[in-house]
């Protein structure tokens, strides 16, 4: 696939999502081609049947592939659930000669060093974010490169989840006749797409309420600090109010989405919606203020579990205060006076996340709603990987280059050394994903 196309597959609760983006000259995304499919055969984020998912994936895949004119065979894939959790860990290395510049290679062996950390039976590390350094006792370095000294520590975000959902997603996406271009956590995925690095720098949670889940991911200085995964969505709602109201799920979902709202004052007593009764049984009658209520009641308990987790990161101390408040995005946070409801609990500035940070202005309005943040935040996330293959690629033909002009004794100070990107560890996750399907076969 050409450097500046890449295609975000989002394998959500309740829809697939495909979307093909292409960065345009004033280094903006333009969306060629969107397709989404209803998602069968996954449970709260993770993939429960194989088979389903992978004719799903196929589906939204041959629709974005109708709309943008183009074949995909590359992509990008989020993954999230219940079995995603996260964790704080310190570590340090010893460099042997402290004259010397700290470089990536030095950074790199920090990191690898987080990866031998011993985990739960069944667990693997997704993402190892490092956030402030310390050299020689010296602390809040944000960029310990080019500077010296012997002792070089660091504090680590490690996002770990398990390794048969991550394989699954892998088989799943190699069986609908894909290649795996990369993994990311899809709290990170929907940040870059909703968030202003601003909001980043003053401090922010953003709430990605999905189908079946509920993703948390806390900024601070422009560091990842925190994130989680609550295993409730849009989905409880909507079963609540099937219960609730003795309706089917089709109808629950219909009267969530035309007439629910978090607020039940706002309705008043004699509003009345009349359902359909099913086979030529009478229709039923429910009314707004308890459709409400019902909404009500479960979103408080999704909004609560999110807030502990915030408290949980600090931010009723002072110095760890999350400033720009709370962002809310995914398909869940369409649903009325959400909003203010999560004002009321949290008593933080809220916004709705809408996914156009860094797309074309021209952008249809479909493409920037909320429920497609983390698709646009994938798109995004395979351009960077690409800007930086090619930039390694690059590199690596300059180095030819030099290794083939004339043989003259050069001393390492006459060639600047290629500043190499330093590989995410996502990157090694997905070749060590592609190694086992390879094996498999």
């Amino acid at each position: 696939m050409e450097h500046n196309l890449s295609v975000g597959l989002d394998i959500g609760t309740t829809k697939i999502v495909a979307m093909i983006g292409r960065k345009n000259e004033y280094g903006k995304v333009e969306i060629l081609g969107i397709g989404k499919s209803k998602s069968l055969g996954v449970h709260r984020g993770v993939v429960n049947n194989i088979t389903q998912t992978i004719q799903s994936i196929q589906q939204a895949i041959q629709e974005a592939e109708l709309a943008a004119d183009m074949k995909i065979d590359d992509v990008t894939v989020g993954i999230a659930g219940q079995h995603i959790r996260s964790l704080q860990h310190s570590d340090y290395i010893t460099r042997s000669n402290s004259e010397t510049v700290i470089d990536d290679d030095d950074i790199d062996r920090l990191i690898n060093q987080v990866h031998k950390l011993v985990m739960l039976p069944g667990e693997e590390i997704i993402h190892v974010l490092p956030q402030e350094y310390k050299i020689d006792g010296q602390a809040e370095i944000k960029e310990p490169i080019g500077m010296y000294g012997g002792r070089l520590e660091a504090n680590f975000h490690v996002v770990v989840g398990q390794v048969s959902s991550i394989r699954n997603i892998g088989r799943c996406v190699q069986s609908a006749g894909l290649s795996l271009e990369g993994i990311t956590l899809e709290p990170l995925a929907s940040a870059n797409a909703v968030l202003s690095q601003e909001e980043k720098e003053a401090g922010v949670a953003l709430i990605d309420i999905g189908g079946g889940t509920t993703d948390l991911a806390i900024f601070r200085d422009g560091i990842i600090r925190h994130t989680a995964v609550i295993p409730f969505g849009g989905n409880v709602i909507t079963e609540d109010i099937k219960e609730g109201c003795s309706i089917i799920e089709k109808q629950a979902e219909l009267l969530k989405i035309k007439f629910g709202s978090a607020w039940p004052g706002e309705n008043k007593d004699n509003e009345i919606v009349s359902i359909p009764g099913l086979r030529g049984r009478e229709p039923k009658e429910i009314t707004l203020k308890n459709l409400s209520k019902i909404i009500h009641a479960r979103v408080v308990e999704i909004i609560e579990q999110v807030y502990v987790e915030i408290k949980n990161y600090g931010h009723e101390e002072q110095k760890k205060k999350l400033i720009a408040g709370i962002v809310l995005t995914g398909g869940g946070s369409q649903l009325k006076h959400l909003k203010q409801l999560v004002e009321y609990i949290t008593g933080m500035d809220t916004r709705i996340g809408y996914p156009n940070e860094h797309l074309a202005g021209d952008s249809d309005n479909d493409i920037t709603s909320p429920l497609f943040a983390t698709a646009v935040g994938l798109v995004l996330d395979g351009l960077k990987r690409q800007q930086r293959k090619k930039i390694e690629e690059e590199q690596e033909t300059e180095i030819k280059g030099v290794e083939s002009t004339e043989e003259m004794p050069i001393d390492d100070n006459t060639i600047e050394k290629p500043v190499k990107e330093r590989r995410s560890f996502l990157d090694k996750l997905t070749e060590r994903v592609k190694d086992f399907l390879d094996n498999a076969e």
